[in-house]
């Protein structure tokens, strides 16, 4: 998309809330990659889909800064929690600080360490998922999480444009390759029906029939 009309989209779309725009700051001041927060208008359109949804259990694969989680958790119900799962340690001290300053630190369980290993411990049954971390454990995230989501229940799953690389006839990159398999399984999942939208780098949206 032009950036052009990027920008205005972002202009016409509902001002970025305070704590997400300093915390929007401060990532891309202090983060080797930035471009990995979902930013304004994707964030807008997450906390849009979890309010219409009201999900009482959300499961986040890659936290990042909690840019995203913060969006989601707020559509999540009055006894609602969001357990979101981020690989470094190192990103624990901002996370939880900026938790705390949007009010959300009571709804969210931040885990660390290994998604692949914290997925099967966790005994719930999912409202929202949303995927956003290791483009070539995608499809193994998905699998993993299927059986747990429930009926009308959805999986949401960031870059699935990959920046347009997912147009590679043969990718070399594990990242293109993961995301490639990720889109293809999905689209012939009779499980399932889903819509690819071309917001930012591409929003993966499944709902379990």
């Amino acid at each position: 998309m032009k950036p052009e009309l990027v920008k205005y989209a972002e202009d016409h779309t509902t001002p970025e809330l305070p704590v997400l725009a300093k915390l929007n700051r401060e990532t891309h001041l202090t983060q080797v990659y930035p471009r990995m927060l979902s930013g304004h208008v994707q964030g807008t359109l997450l906390r849009m889909i979890s309010t219409l949804l009201r999900p009482d259990r959300i499961l986040e694969i890659g936290t990042f800064t909690g840019y995203s989680a913060i969006n989601l958790a707020t559509g999540l119900t009055a006894t609602g929690k969001l357990h979101t799962i981020e690989v470094e340690p190192e990103q624990e001290e901002i996370i939880n600080r900026y938790f705390a300053e949007a009010g959300v630190k009571d709804k969210v369980i931040l885990h660390t360490g290994s998604a692949e290993e914290i997925i099967p411990t966790l005994e719930e049954t999912w409202d929202l998922v949303f995927i956003d971390a290791d483009k070539p454990n995608y499809l193994k995230y998905y699998h993993q999480v299927f059986d747990r989501v429930r009926r009308g229940g959805f999986i949401l799953a960031d870059n699935a444009l990959w920046d347009g690389k997912v147009l590679e006839p043969s990718p070399r990159s594990r990242d293109t390759q993961g995301i490639q398999a990720f889109n293809e399984f999905i689209l012939t999942d009779e499980r399932v029906e889903n819509l690819l939208l071309p917001v930012r780098d591409g929003l993966m949206i499944i709902r379990k029939k």
